[in-house]
């Protein structure tokens, strides 16, 4: 069972793979997103954990995102969820009652399809997937080894339909043969209604651990869903803006890897029940502002 502890424990011990930051300051507590606005032209949001929980809203989000844009200020939400193209992302959103456009929603999923290169790539998705941002040469990897075999790389987007036999399949090709592995969603964990769901950074790094020349990660930290985000926000100040998450090593990290501000979010996610500053102490990572929710 994933708890709060393992999966920080295990950021760590793969914190050498993350961008490298210099130790920050203590947080200071704030009350409300409202209160530095006077600070930030642009509220870039993680999802699990500070929107949403699974499949639920977090109460007050859809008001806050409102009076955030009535503020003057830009609203972007930047997920790892990798399992949903575009349109099932925002479908998403609005499933939790959340008003997003279009140009506000940027998903580590796009960061992955957009540096994939020619070849046979073998996908793992889920099962509910119609893969239609995909190239034509895609195979979906299920239980069959000998399509693991035959393709050239690797794309790891979602754990709907993954198992461990399935994850022996992989390890099995990559043992044979290795090959570039690419997973579109960096987190090794999520907060969901029942507890943490595991996500593909989890296997990712797995793989990592005994190929780290073969895989690439994409989503927070790391920096090609950051080059999207700015370049939606053309001629901004990297400190005018700010990343609301609730993870140390992926929001938080990577967004002052960019030179952004940033605000721990501390009541439903990852940190659901703990106080915040020992994780930092131990990590060296503290964000600008923490509150309890947006």
């Amino acid at each position: 069972m994933l708890t709060t502890q393992s999966i920080f424990d295990r950021y760590q011990e793969v914190r050498a793979r993350f961008p490298q930051v210099a130790a920050h300051r203590d947080s200071c507590d704030i009350q409300s997103l409202l209160d530095i606005t006077n600070q930030v032209d642009a509220f870039v949001f993680d999802a699990f954990g500070v929107l949403n929980v699974g499949e639920t809203m977090i109460p007050g989000a859809d008001k806050r995102l409102e009076q955030l844009r009535e503020n003057g200020c830009a609203v972007r939400i930047l997920t790892n969820a990798a399992s949903y193209d575009r349109c099932g992302a925002i479908a998403k959103f609005k499933r939790l009652g959340l008003r997003v456009e279009d140009d506000e929603i940027i998903t580590s999923r796009e960061a992955a399809l957009q540096n994939l290169n020619q070849g046979k790539w073998g996908v793992i998705a889920a099962d509910t997937d119609p893969l239609r941002d995909l190239p034509d040469t895609v195979i979906r990897l299920q239980d069959i080894y000998a399509d693991y075999e035959q393709v050239d790389q690797f794309l790891f987007l979602s754990t709907a339909n993954w198992t461990v036999t399935r994850q022996d399949l992989l390890l099995s090709a990559m043992q044979h043969r290795p090959r570039l592995l690419r997973i579109g969603n960096a987190d090794l964990a999520a907060p969901r209604d029942e507890g943490f769901s595991v996500e593909p950074g989890h296997f990712g790094h797995q793989i990592a651990d005994l190929f780290p020349d073969y895989v690439q990660f994409f989503g927070k930290p790391f920096p090609e869903v950051y080059d999207l985000v700015e370049g939606s926000l053309p001629s901004l100040p990297s400190d005018r803006i700010v990343m609301c998450g609730d993870t140390l090593h992926t929001d938080i990290l990577g967004a002052v890897a960019r030179g952004w501000r940033t605000v721990l979010v501390t009541q439903d996610g990852l940190f659901a029940g703990y106080d915040t500053k020992p994780f930092s102490e131990r990590s060296g990572i503290f964000a600008d502002w923490r509150l309890k929710r947006i």
